[in-house]
């Protein structure tokens, strides 16, 4: 499902304009995006948790070359699936 299947979805079951339904998605998204901006944890729960993990700087290697390069600390956003939403997807 893309951004735009969600706002055309969020728009037949609310009934609200196309215009209205795209605020309520982008606003949903920029607030989630700020929240990990933040190192804020993301909870919604049944469906998932999105946090930020820290990772120091290491050592790693070039494929193209095989020459050894220091790879700076860097932050990355991780998922984590609630139960709910495994069970759903595993249709049990």
């Amino acid at each position: 499902m893309t951004k735009t299947e969600l706002i055309e979805t969020l728009r037949k079951e609310t009934g609200l304009r196309k215009t209205k339904a795209t605020e309520v998605v982008e606003l949903f998204f920029d607030e989630l995006s700020n929240a990990l901006a933040a190192g804020d944890r993301v909870e919604i729960r049944g469906l998932c948790s999105i946090f930020v993990k820290d990772y120091g700087d290491y050592a790693g290697r070039n494929p193209k070359t095989g020459e050894s390069i220091q790879v700076g600390p860097k932050k990355l956003p991780c998922f984590r699936c609630g139960k709910e939403l495994k069970e759903r997807v595993d249709h049990k």
